[in-house]
């Protein structure tokens, strides 16, 4: 349980010292922008592009790996919007974000730290692959599922405009391909680039988890949905066990990747599904709600999940 908490406690850490930082100094929100900008841009492709350009080249095409992962993504995501439009009485839109609360990962800001801390380089190739092929996914069904709800106003045109500039203009997704035609041909940048990667790798990590943590501290909770007693569960509990099942099912998977996906998994729901709904006027303050305490409960059973493979306890 010690080798637990090492791995964990710097990982919350972080996160904690960012949410404290939000809580007592009173600076605005806007002050992030640079911050964010940092992480997103420049700090977590770098880390993508610098250890998948190192990686061989049949790594980067596990696509049994990349169609379960996205499948299970896929599924917990039916079965929240499916639990939404129960709650809702048939709104598409509010059952659209409460969709994403039940799988959208911060596989962004959370995931690279924690799969890296736990499970060293080797986890850096299936972390990139659930970034790209989740985000493809999720930045797809988003505009789509408003469109049909009648929230989104745009022509099918724009929407297929919007889903590829969403999917192929993404820094992290570029970095990724840039890293695999990197790869493929085997290059090496001059040293002098490869330090200043090296540089930006190492400040990843902590930027974003610290940035997280100054994020939530800034969402306000007014009251707790009574719906998140379902839909957190979803994300941080059935759909790591979905991601579990399949990928032994599926079975040829070495097994630092399936414990790869189980941590992306189980990590608490980004903050981009308070950004979408805030971008369609819809569910905003209870998206607020879900990232902060999904957060805040995601250090259960983040730690636990962490407990059971350190462990051994999930046998594959």
């Amino acid at each position: 349980m010690g080798d637990v908490f090492t791995l964990a406690l710097p990982f919350f850490g972080l996160i904690f010292l960012g949410f404290l930082s939000g809580k007592i100094v009173d600076l605005p929100e806007e002050g992030l922008a640079w911050l964010n900008f940092f992480v997103v841009y420049i700090a977590l492709p770098a880390l993508f592009f610098r250890l998948i350009s190192q990686t061989p080249l049949e790594e980067l095409t596990n696509w049994s790996f990349v169609l379960s992962t996205t499948f299970t993504t896929y599924t917990a995501f039916a079965i929240a919007f499916a639990f939404g439009l129960w709650v809702t009485g048939g709104n598409m839109a509010q059952s659209t974000i409460q969709g994403l609360t039940g799988s959208y990962s911060n596989i962004g800001y959370m995931g690279p730290g924690l799969t890296l801390a736990a499970l060293g380089p080797s986890a850096t190739v299936p972390t990139a692959l659930i970034f790209c092929f989740d985000s493809i996914l999720l930045f797809t069904l988003i505009p789509v599922m408003m469109a049909l709800s009648g929230t989104e106003k745009q022509t099918w045109q724009q929407t297929l405009v919007y889903i590829l500039k969403k999917v192929f203009l993404h820094p992290f997704i570029i970095a990724t391909m840039i890293g695999v035609v990197a790869a493929a041909i085997q290059f090496e940048p001059p040293g002098w680039i490869d330090k200043m990667l090296t540089f930006l790798s190492g400040a990843a990590a902590p930027c974003a988890l610290f940035a997280m943590g100054v994020a939530v501290a800034l969402r306000q909770v007014k009251r707790i949905p009574a719906e998140m007693g379902v839909l957190l569960p979803i994300k941080l509990i059935v759909h790591p066990l979905l991601v579990y099942a399949l990928l032994t099912y599926v079975g040829g998977i070495p097994d630092i990747w399936i414990y790869t996906a189980i941590l992306m998994a189980c990590l608490p729901p980004a903050a981009n599904v308070f950004v979408v709904a805030q971008q369609y006027d819809t569910y905003v303050e209870r998206a607020s709600s879900a990232v902060m305490i999904g957060t805040l409960a995601s250090v259960f059973t983040v730690t636990g999940f962490l407990y059971f493979i350190t462990q051994g306890l999930l046998p594959l």
